[in-house]
């Protein structure tokens, strides 16, 4: 309840400001600040008040073959898991829970059924919480191959804070601190006011100038809002095998979070590299697993993380580590794709921007020259820039086979070096579109369970892909398959 109330006054007190300026213009200062606060303390007294009800109607009971919960006053509503089939019991708590000592429990199947595949307990404490992921997650022995190093396997460096700014999250923060300049200030009725200042200040300089000095603000407040975020998601960071086979990262700030993932759900890694981390020579390592819940909350948190961007030899380390592997097999040399994958790249290149171009190109044409302009510009910084990404996609293609994986990679943006088991593989999907028979290049799709639920080798040589698949998975291929006849010597 005290949780709850701390809450609920902070969310108070963050809208008593506007609501009060709001207020006063009707009924003057003193009487909007006596409404304001008369409505905190309802709203507060209300929440806190909620939640003792909630409380007191909460009970929850972990048994021999399952976990039970009851919730709910007027409509009582009990649900239960059997414990064979929780896959993750995730632990968060935010700042406030932490100095009280209590940490949210989610106990999940790895389902996609909503709120049927989870249990979350909100809050309890930290110590039973403990108590619980330990004993839900308790499943004997593990019986692995290769390295069986316990404890840490990767700390965190903080040096490694330097890849924050080059990811794609710095633009988008961006582009969002400009919007919540404008929408505080649209708030505060002072909308107009601010772009005039603005207008004022920079009345005498180019409209190029003021853009590119909008850009360049736009960007710092991006990289000071990246460098913010990694620090509070990935602080503490920490990678640990524990007793019985289960990975665990912990991590956060002001919110501190602990993800369990069972090995023997392990399916292999996905080792990723968004352009501008790729570009320091770095790379993060997702997990390809089954059991990890597919709701928003988990999406958002980034679940299957197992390391943060760190430069490439610390996330192959990483990766082996995880596979129990010598060397991971991410970096396995890769089999190239034939030149006409590289080709059908450069016409989607060439079409991404010359489509555009004729677009503006009419329309200045038909409106003004302004428009004919624009189309230039775009086709001469437009063109370049999109060879150079077709011919990085087509030198990311690879696929090959690495002991007991299936690797593939692809992209360019956000390049994807997937390590997936063979042992993994429930299906093969051949996909060959008109343009690609033409061209002698198919994609073949690996189905799993895990991860994503396929991996694919793109536009891989027609012979060559189907080879690939029926000796990765022998025998799940072979009967659809159709050999050629092997050439006869010359002269017989």
């Amino acid at each position: 309840m005290l949780a709850t109330g701390l809450v609920t006054a902070g969310v108070a007190a963050g809208a008593a400001v506007p609501t009060t300026l709001g207020l006063s213009g009707r009924f003057g200062f003193a009487a909007a600040v006596a409404w304001v606060l008369a409505g905190a303390a309802l709203l507060i007294g209300g929440s806190a008040g909620a939640d003792y009800v909630r409380w007191r109607r909460t009970r929850y009971r972990v048994g021999t073959d399952r976990v039970e919960l009851r919730t709910g006053l007027l409509l009582v509503r009990k649900r239960s898991l059997a414990r064979e089939r929780i896959r993750s019991v995730d632990l968060t708590a935010h700042l406030l829970q932490r100095v009280l000592g209590l940490v949210t429990v989610r106990i999940g199947t790895g389902e996609h059924n909503g709120d049927d595949s989870t249990l979350e307990l909100d809050p309890v404490l930290r110590a039973e919480g403990e108590r619980l992921r330990r004993a839900l997650l308790e499943r004997g022995p593990a019986e692995a191959s290769g390295s069986h190093r316990e404890g840490e396997l990767v700390t965190l460096d903080p040096r490694w804070i330097r890849y924050a700014p080059v990811s794609f999250v710095a633009p988008a923060l961006g582009g969002a601190a400009a919007g919540a300049v404008m929408q505080v200030s649209d708030w505060f009725g002072a909308q107009g006011q601010v772009i005039e200042w603005v207008g004022d200040r920079y009345r005498h300089s180019s409209l190029l100038s003021v853009i590119l000095l909008l850009v360049v603000a736009a960007a710092l407040a991006g990289v000071v809002g990246a460098l913010g975020l990694w620090v509070e998601m990935w602080w503490n960071y920490r990678l640990e095998r524990e007793p019985g086979g289960t990975l665990r990262i912990r991590r956060g700030l002001l919110t501190s979070r602990s993800v369990s993932i069972e090995e023997r759900r392990l399916r292999g890694v996905d080792l990723v590299e968004p352009l501008g981390v790729r570009l320091l020579g770095a790379a993060r390592v997702d997990a390809i697993t089954t059991g990890l819940a597919k709701d928003d909350e988990e999406q958002r948190g980034d679940h299957s993380t197992l390391l943060p961007a760190a430069p490439r030899p610390v996330a192959d380390e990483a990766a082996a580590a995880v596979l129990r592997e010598k060397v991971s097999p991410t970096g396995a040399p890769l089999t190239a794709h034939p030149p006409a994958a590289r080709g059908r790249r450069l016409r989607r290149a060439y079409w991404a921007v010359l489509v555009p171009v004729l677009v503006l190109a009419l329309l200045g044409a038909l409106l003004t020259p302004v428009l004919l302009w624009t189309a230039l510009g775009c086709a001469v910084v437009g063109l370049p820039v999109g060879v150079l990404l077709a011919r990085d996609a087509y030198r990311s293609l690879g696929h090959a086979l690495s002991g007991g994986y299936l690797v593939t990679r692809s992209g360019t943006l956000r390049r994807s070096t997937a390590a997936l088991e063979r042992a993994g593989v429930i299906g093969w999907t051949v996909g060959q579109s008109y343009f690609q028979r033409r061209a002698g290049v198919l994609n073949v799709t690996a189905t799993t369970a895990a991860g994503a639920g396929a991996y694919t080798v793109y536009d891989a040589d027609a012979s060559e892909g189907l080879a690939f698949a029926a000796e990765a998975v022998p025998g799940l291929l072979e009967p659809f398959l159709e050999r050629a006849p092997a050439a006869e010597p010359a002269g017989e």
